[in-house]
Protein backbone atom coordinates (compact mmCIF):
# COMPACT_ATOMS: atom_id res chain seq x y z
CA UNK A 1 0.00 0.00 0.00
CA UNK A 2 1.47 3.53 -0.53
CA UNK A 3 1.25 5.76 2.23
CA UNK A 4 1.24 9.58 1.97
CA UNK A 5 5.01 11.11 2.51
CA UNK A 6 4.15 13.93 5.24
CA UNK A 7 5.88 17.35 4.06
CA UNK A 8 8.39 19.99 6.01
CA UNK A 9 6.34 21.53 8.56
CA UNK A 10 4.96 18.21 10.39
CA UNK A 11 6.54 17.96 13.63
CA UNK A 12 7.23 14.61 13.79
CA UNK A 13 9.54 15.20 11.35
CA UNK A 14 11.45 17.12 14.00
CA UNK A 15 10.94 14.62 16.88
CA UNK A 16 14.00 11.82 18.12
CA UNK A 17 11.85 9.07 17.08
CA UNK A 18 11.16 6.26 19.43
CA UNK A 19 12.43 2.30 19.85
CA UNK A 20 10.21 -0.03 19.08
CA UNK A 21 10.14 -4.25 19.98
CA UNK A 22 9.63 -7.42 17.31
CA UNK A 23 5.98 -7.21 18.64
CA UNK A 24 5.22 -3.88 16.84
CA UNK A 25 1.46 -4.50 15.29
CA UNK A 26 1.60 -5.48 11.77
CA UNK A 27 5.66 -4.83 11.53
CA UNK A 28 5.83 -6.88 8.34
CA UNK A 29 3.05 -5.23 6.39
CA UNK A 30 4.56 -2.16 7.86
CA UNK A 31 8.35 -2.10 6.12
CA UNK A 32 6.61 -3.68 2.66
CA UNK A 33 4.43 -0.39 2.72
CA UNK A 34 7.36 1.58 3.53
CA UNK A 35 9.29 0.21 0.59
CA UNK A 36 6.29 0.61 -1.55
CA UNK A 37 6.02 4.36 -0.73
CA UNK A 38 9.12 4.11 -1.60
CA UNK A 39 9.70 3.54 -5.12
CA UNK A 40 6.20 4.71 -5.84
CA UNK A 41 8.24 8.46 -4.99
CA UNK A 42 11.16 6.88 -7.30
CA UNK A 43 12.84 7.74 -3.79
CA UNK A 44 15.99 5.70 -2.35
CA UNK A 45 15.04 6.09 1.18
CA UNK A 46 12.42 6.43 3.44
CA UNK A 47 11.88 6.80 7.28
CA UNK A 48 9.08 5.80 9.68
CA UNK A 49 8.56 9.78 10.60
CA UNK A 50 7.58 10.75 6.61
CA UNK A 51 4.68 9.05 6.98
CA UNK A 52 3.91 10.31 10.06
CA UNK A 53 5.20 7.79 12.64
CA UNK A 54 7.64 8.66 15.55
CA UNK A 55 9.45 5.28 15.39
CA UNK A 56 13.23 4.12 14.49
CA UNK A 57 12.46 2.48 10.87
CA UNK A 58 13.94 3.50 8.18
CA UNK A 59 14.05 1.73 4.43
CA UNK A 60 16.86 1.83 2.06
CA UNK A 61 17.68 1.02 -1.73
CA UNK A 62 20.70 2.18 -3.49
CA UNK A 63 20.67 -0.58 -5.82
CA UNK A 64 19.12 1.52 -7.59
CA UNK A 65 21.70 4.02 -7.74
CA UNK A 66 23.84 1.47 -9.53
CA UNK A 67 22.21 -0.48 -11.89
CA UNK A 68 22.69 1.82 -14.73
CA UNK A 69 26.61 1.56 -13.92
CA UNK A 70 25.79 -2.36 -14.40
CA UNK A 71 24.09 -2.48 -17.77
CA UNK A 72 27.27 -0.45 -19.04
CA UNK A 73 29.22 -2.64 -17.45
CA UNK A 74 27.16 -5.93 -18.92
CA UNK A 75 27.77 -3.82 -22.36
CA UNK A 76 31.44 -3.42 -22.16
CA UNK A 77 34.33 -5.92 -21.96
CA UNK A 78 37.08 -3.69 -20.88
CA UNK A 79 36.67 -4.79 -16.94
CA UNK A 80 40.40 -5.76 -15.51
CA UNK A 81 40.86 -8.64 -13.03
CA UNK A 82 42.55 -6.35 -11.07
CA UNK A 83 39.94 -3.58 -10.94
CA UNK A 84 38.97 -2.23 -7.40
CA UNK A 85 35.03 -4.14 -6.40
CA UNK A 86 32.48 -1.21 -7.47
CA UNK A 87 30.15 -0.29 -5.15
CA UNK A 88 26.68 -2.06 -5.56
CA UNK A 89 24.12 -1.07 -3.10
CA UNK A 90 22.09 -2.22 -0.39
CA UNK A 91 18.27 -3.09 0.41
CA UNK A 92 17.57 -3.29 3.90
CA UNK A 93 15.48 -2.21 6.38
CA UNK A 94 17.01 -0.49 9.53
CA UNK A 95 15.35 -1.14 12.95
CA UNK A 96 16.38 1.01 16.16
CA UNK A 97 19.54 2.01 13.93
CA UNK A 98 22.13 3.34 15.78
CA UNK A 99 25.44 4.90 14.59
CA UNK A 100 28.08 4.03 16.28
CA UNK A 101 30.80 5.32 14.41
CA UNK A 102 31.54 7.99 11.45
CA UNK A 103 35.08 8.48 9.61
CA UNK A 104 36.46 9.03 6.39
CA UNK A 105 36.73 12.30 4.48
CA UNK A 106 33.72 14.29 4.83
CA UNK A 107 32.37 15.30 0.69
CA UNK A 108 29.66 16.92 -0.37
CA UNK A 109 26.95 15.65 -2.19
CA UNK A 110 23.28 17.04 -4.10
CA UNK A 111 20.71 16.15 -1.78
CA UNK A 112 16.96 15.82 -1.68
CA UNK A 113 13.66 14.80 0.07
CA UNK A 114 10.79 13.22 -0.44
CA UNK A 115 8.91 15.04 2.31
CA UNK A 116 10.66 18.39 1.00
CA UNK A 117 9.94 18.16 -3.01
CA UNK A 118 11.98 19.82 -5.68
CA UNK A 119 14.74 21.56 -3.25
CA UNK A 120 18.40 19.79 -4.06
CA UNK A 121 21.30 21.55 -2.08
CA UNK A 122 24.66 19.85 -1.39
CA UNK A 123 25.29 18.63 1.45
CA UNK A 124 28.59 17.21 3.50
CA UNK A 125 28.49 13.87 4.85
CA UNK A 126 31.07 11.13 6.57
CA UNK A 127 32.34 8.99 4.32
CA UNK A 128 32.00 5.83 6.16
CA UNK A 129 29.91 4.73 8.84
CA UNK A 130 29.27 1.93 11.89
CA UNK A 131 26.16 1.24 12.23
CA UNK A 132 24.00 -0.93 14.56
CA UNK A 133 20.84 -2.16 13.69
CA UNK A 134 17.72 -4.55 13.95
CA UNK A 135 16.72 -6.63 10.51
CA UNK A 136 13.01 -6.80 9.65
CA UNK A 137 13.44 -10.29 11.37
CA UNK A 138 14.63 -8.51 14.53
CA UNK A 139 18.22 -9.96 13.67
CA UNK A 140 21.24 -7.45 14.84
CA UNK A 141 23.53 -6.13 12.96
CA UNK A 142 26.62 -4.54 13.37
CA UNK A 143 28.10 -3.46 9.70
CA UNK A 144 30.38 -0.57 8.08
CA UNK A 145 29.36 1.11 5.00
CA UNK A 146 30.67 3.81 2.56
CA UNK A 147 30.30 6.10 -0.09
CA UNK A 148 26.57 6.58 -1.08
CA UNK A 149 25.36 3.79 0.52
CA UNK A 150 26.80 5.38 3.65
CA UNK A 151 25.14 8.59 2.41
CA UNK A 152 21.36 7.05 1.96
CA UNK A 153 22.00 5.76 5.36
CA UNK A 154 22.81 8.66 7.34
CA UNK A 155 20.12 10.98 5.59
CA UNK A 156 17.23 8.44 6.64
CA UNK A 157 19.25 8.04 9.77
CA UNK A 158 18.65 11.48 10.43
CA UNK A 159 14.93 11.44 10.16
CA UNK A 160 14.61 8.88 13.33
CA UNK A 161 16.72 11.62 14.44
CA UNK A 162 14.29 14.48 14.21
CA UNK A 163 16.85 16.31 11.77
CA UNK A 164 16.44 17.67 7.72
CA UNK A 165 19.03 17.59 5.67
CA UNK A 166 18.56 21.20 5.47
CA UNK A 167 19.29 21.57 9.01
CA UNK A 168 23.01 20.95 7.09
CA UNK A 169 22.76 24.27 4.77
CA UNK A 170 24.52 27.32 5.62
CA UNK A 171 22.26 30.60 7.40
CA UNK A 172 22.59 31.91 3.67
CA UNK A 173 21.08 28.80 1.84
CA UNK A 174 18.52 28.86 3.94
CA UNK A 175 17.42 32.20 3.65
CA UNK A 176 17.17 31.42 -0.22
CA UNK A 177 15.19 28.43 0.47
CA UNK A 178 12.90 29.89 2.89
CA UNK A 179 10.18 30.66 0.83
CA UNK A 180 9.99 27.49 -1.13
CA UNK A 181 9.63 26.10 2.49
CA UNK A 182 6.95 28.12 3.65
CA UNK A 183 5.05 26.84 -0.24
CA UNK A 184 5.94 23.25 0.62
CA UNK A 185 4.04 23.64 3.73
CA UNK A 186 0.76 24.87 2.58
CA UNK A 187 0.76 22.21 -0.09
CA UNK A 188 1.60 24.97 -2.83
CA UNK A 189 3.34 21.98 -4.46
CA UNK A 190 3.26 19.77 -7.63
CA UNK A 191 4.25 16.26 -6.71
CA UNK A 192 3.36 13.07 -7.95
CA UNK A 193 3.18 11.30 -4.77
CA UNK A 194 0.72 11.31 -2.31
CA UNK A 195 1.21 14.15 0.87
CA UNK A 196 0.17 15.64 3.64
CA UNK A 197 0.76 19.18 4.49
CA UNK A 198 0.64 20.75 7.85
CA UNK A 199 -0.84 23.91 6.83
CA UNK A 200 -3.96 22.08 5.31
CA UNK A 201 -4.47 20.15 8.23
CA UNK A 202 -4.85 22.97 10.43
CA UNK A 203 -7.81 24.37 8.22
Amino acid sequence: MVLPIVAYGYPVLNKVAKDIDADYPDLQQLIDNMFETMYNANGVGLAAPQIGLGIRIFVIDSEQLFQDDEEENETTNDTQAGDEEKEKGLKQAFINARIVQKGGKAWPYNEGCLSIPHIHEDVMRAEKIRIQYYDRNFELHDEIFDRITARVILHEYDHIEGVLFTSYLSPLKRRLIKRKLDRISKGLVNVDYPMRFPAKKRR
